[in-house]
């Protein structure tokens, strides 16, 4: 197991997405993952039911102790709900969490479209956990909300994560999975220029946490020294392959197989 990620989420009772999805992808990643919750949620595949938000001095609390003691080597931020628990983690990362690479998943509407973070919150998302970001990973309909630009294809996809490189984020990983089409389309823009990463849409109603998965996935890259590059390609890779094998749970969005990675058989040559 290499490399310490500080997972900041709220929690999916569903297991699909959140917490839960972060901790898995790490774990196939052979990573070592740490929890801050910033809310529980009541939720299944057919949408969220209920939501319970944490006090933030207790998310200080968990983020402080966790970096404290076990440390990190990167840092994944989900769901956080409101502008008080967003500056009640950059209050803690800015204390404990200097000089980790941060990656922000900038997440605002679950699947089954109930909003995940208040309006009046993404202004303080921009202003205050934006400069510590290694890394912003939208999807469409997030990106449209940060660049306040309408995007329709490709094109805009490139203007729009130009501009949300102004943000002061060093890195965008703006994914495309909203557009449609038989190809997926993934941009990752830096001050280099922009790449676009190309594969074949997979046809399946069970995507719940793909973009908890990817971003945990590749927080886990960089805590074990990848670079951003490779960390975006090995992550997006582990999520077509946990999308192909789903395991078809759920009457709605169900969740990924995160265990793609993991080979039982290692566990019995060991005994």
């Amino acid at each position: 197991m290499r490399g310490r990620v500080l997972i900041v989420a709220g929690s999916d009772s569903g297991g699909g997405a959140g917490i839960q999805a972060d901790i898995k992808a790490c774990a196939a990643m052979d990573a070592y993952s740490a929890t801050a919750v910033t809310a529980l949620t009541a939720q299944d595949t057919l949408g969220v039911h209920g939501v319970h938000p944490v006090p933030p001095d207790f998310i200080r609390q968990q983020i402080r102790l966790t970096l404290r003691d076990i440390g990190a080597d990167a840092v994944k931020t989900g769901m956080l709900g409101d502008a008080v628990t967003i500056e009640a983690v950059c209050d803690a990362l800015a204390e404990e969490g200097r000089g980790i690479p941060v990656v922000v998943d900038p997440v605002m509407v679950a699947k089954g479209g109930s909003r995940l973070l208040a309006p009046e919150a993404v202004e303080m998302l921009k202003r205050r956990l934006l400069p510590f970001a290694a890394l912003l990973t939208p999807n469409i309909p997030e990106a449209e909300v940060l660049s306040g630009m309408r995007i329709t294809g490709l094109r805009e996809m490139r203007a729009a994560a130009e501009m949300m490189l102004t943000l002061g984020v060093p890195a965008v990983l703006l994914k495309g999975g909203h557009m449609e089409g038989d190809l997926l389309l993934d941009l990752l823009a830096t001050e280099d220029g922009i790449q676009v990463f190309e594969s074949r849409r997979i046809d399946s109603r069970h995507t719940h946490g793909t973009g908890c998965t990817l971003a945990s996935a590749i927080a886990a890259g960089l805590a074990q020294g990848m670079v951003l590059r490779d960390a975006v390609s090995r992550g997006r890779n582990f999520v077509q392959a946990a999308l192909k094998l789903a395991p078809g749970l759920g009457k709605g969005h169900g969740p990924l197989n995160h265990g793609v990675t993991i080979d039982p058989a290692r566990i019995a040559s060991l005994s």
